[in-house]
């Protein structure tokens, strides 16, 4: 009986000990209020971008929920201005596998929202599920989504300055390695992937690195971040029926809730004094170093270039270094208004609107940003 007991301290102990030095999340700081600012988190129903969402809503800061579910999202919405005490949480639809939709997400966005000071690109799969596509879904959703929402809001990010953007990866990125003849093929079976979801967190962190570079002396910085091991959907969604049940105690001990993989995003979000930072990857609140593939900017640069090219961006929309951009009033009516079959709908306490997009009034845009190959 006594080794018995001895037994289970020890693993007690052990378990102790490996929850508070690896599992738990240091808490985050920074910024204290955040009242008169906007932030857009995507995927904020639930798991990491919901706590995120909550933390922003709590210091006072207007939250935009950019989700695909509009149930989901709405009732993500109601929850968190129970939950704050803010009634500036609002929902808007944005499916990432679709460029169309990033496109209207956008357009309505500019043309209801006069700020944005943070964009929070937590939104992401693991796996394609049931769904088969002509393209690399996870690359889809996890990178190219994201990039070409971050360009077309950029003009607000810029007017809005000092302003941040910051991009949920993964310490899976280290398994990753580009291959750009094949970057946008379909994925089939789970060993491709498990190979596409590591490929895509390593875009997002050659994209972090790439648009720092892009965007210096802007104002706008960002910073790709590595949640940690956390138990959220993310994790068990696409498990088999019948192994989730087993894998749910096991995922609650030794993984994080979701409001410790939300620390290090928000870190990056409102820590002060990490702008020289830009550009690096994030991990328990602290700078961490990226495997040689992540360092590489001259993949960092064809990604970005190959990326504009997968997102419907063309030549014309080439940053030009030497046009130096307006200051832009940023209740001034965005520019990307043309109608389009697809609407975007937001819904907060009291408002409703309806903003569409054009593909080609898109492509049309040029963004002024610096735009020089990094040695």
């Amino acid at each position: 009986m006594e080794t018995l007991l001895l037994g289970a301290g020890l693993l007690l102990g052990a378990y102790v000990l490996v929850y508070y030095n690896l599992v738990k999340a240091p808490p985050c700081g920074g910024i204290g209020s955040l009242r008169g600012r906007t932030a857009v988190v995507t995927g904020a129903n639930s798991g990491i971008g919901k706590m995120t969402a909550l933390e922003l809503a709590r210091r006072g800061a207007r939250v935009v929920l950019a989700c695909r579910s509009r149930e989901r999202g709405e009732a993500a919405a109601f929850d968190l201005r129970q939950e704050s005490g803010n009634n500036e949480v609002i929902f808007m639809a944005l499916d990432l596998a679709s460029l169309t939709s990033v496109q209207a997400f956008a357009t309505a966005f500019l043309s209801s929202e006069p700020r944005l000071d943070i964009l929070i690109h937590n939104a992401g799969i693991s796996s394609c599920g049931r769904t088969r596509e002509t393209f690399n879904l996870l690359l889809r959703v996890n990178h190219v989504g994201p990039f070409l929402l971050t360009h077309l809001l950029l003009p607000r990010l810029r007017s809005c300055a000092p302003s941040r953007v910051v991009i949920v990866s993964s310490a899976a990125h280290r398994r990753g390695r580009l291959d750009f003849t094949r970057l946008d093929c379909p994925v089939v079976g789970w060993q491709q992937e498990l190979r596409a979801y590591a490929d895509s967190k390593l875009a997002n962190v050659l994209f972090a690195r790439e648009l720092a570079t892009q965007l210096e002396g802007t104002g706008v910085t960002c910073y790709a971040a590595h949640p940690g091991p956390v138990n959220s959907e993310l994790f068990l969604r696409h498990l088999p029926g019948w192994l989730r049940p087993i894998l749910r105690p096991l995922a609650w001990l030794v993984l994080r809730a979701p409001q410790g993989g939300a620390q290090t995003p928000l870190y990056c979000a409102l820590q002060e004094g990490i702008e020289p930072l830009s550009g690096r990857y994030f991990a328990n609140c602290h700078v961490e170093e990226v495997s040689a593939a992540a360092r590489d900017d001259q993949a960092a640069h064809r990604l970005w270039k190959v990326t504009k090219k997968l997102a419907g961006l063309g030549p014309e929309d080439d940053p030009d270094t030497d046009d130096e951009q307006e200051p832009r009033d940023p209740r001034a009516p965005s520019s990307l208004s043309a109608p389009s079959p697809e609407k975007t709908t937001i819904s907060g306490p009291s408002r409703s609107y309806q903003g569409s997009q054009d593909l080609s009034k898109v492509t049309q845009r040029r963004i002024h940003v610096k735009d020089e190959p990094t040695p």
